[in-house]
């Protein structure tokens, strides 16, 4: 990359200035914050049940005593061996914010269709203990928001030859085929219970997640940043107990 170098004085005129547009997008944030807070909610006439440590339950009992749920849709379909990367760097944020979560009266947890000791099994790979991680009965929970796709939805992405390396890579690392792979999609749903009733509050998908990732915005602050840029090179994110042997 180039480098400039400069005097104390010409950093800081720079850093003065960048500082400003910095506040003007934090401001921005704040106003979309509030946006986003005043959704309509939409109401959860469905029945979806889950299989979790405790036996089937309820969206209801999700809630584990809150008023509040934050779900994160986790990359783990049921031909899966172990989780998604991505979703893996996701959930080690996850995990560490969920208990000042619970604090402000919302519960977190993992979501996910494949068999719940796969899932279990890999929660404890990961040394993810602040998280319940429960599994789909069925696949209307996911799909009715958009988090499966099915082969015929993918034909055509499938068929152009444009795939790229890092899906081939993340299925490979996941123990399934790209179709496998990219049957399942990763999202942000999150809910409340009010009078006895469910509502569905937020929705989100795709760069919408990277919120989470917080070692991305650290990266944007190194010189090197994230070193992205160029799509045909291997994606660099591990599971966090992989990075030695990578």
């Amino acid at each position: 990359m180039e480098r400039r170098i400069a005097t104390q004085e010409e950093w800081q005129a720079e850093r003065d200035d960048l500082l400003k547009a910095e506040k003007e997008l934090t401001h921005r944030n704040d106003e979309i914050t509030k946006r986003r807070r005043e959704l309509p909610w939409v109401k959860v006439e469905e029945d979806y049940r889950f299989e979790t440590t405790d036996g089937t339950k309820t969206l209801a009992d999700l809630f584990d005593g809150r008023s509040q749920l934050v779900i994160y849709h986790f990359m783990f379909g049921p031909p899966y061996s172990a989780g998604c990367p991505v979703c893996s760097s996701i959930t080690d944020n996850l995990n560490a914010n969920a208990p000042h979560l619970a604090a402000r009266d919302a519960t977190m947890l993992l979501v996910s269709r494949g068999p719940l000791e796969k899932l279990q099994g890999y929660k404890q790979r990961m040394g993810w203990n602040n998280l319940d991680w429960v599994s789909t009965i069925g696949d209307d929970f996911n799909g009715d928001l958009g988090f499966i796709h099915s082969e015929e939805d993918l034909k055509s992405w499938l068929d152009s030859g444009e795939i790229p390396p890092t899906v081939g890579q993340n299925a490979e690392m996941c123990g399934t085929d790209i179709v496998g792979y990219v049957t399942e999609a990763p999202g942000l749903s999150i809910y409340t219970l009010d009078d006895g009733e469910i509502y569905r509050t937020y929705v989100t998908t795709s760069r919408g997640l990277e919120f989470i990732m917080g070692f991305y915005f650290l990266l944007d602050r190194v010189p090197l940043g994230r070193q992205e840029e160029d799509e045909s090179r291997p994606l660099w994110i591990r599971r966090h107990d992989e990075y030695e042997a990578a």
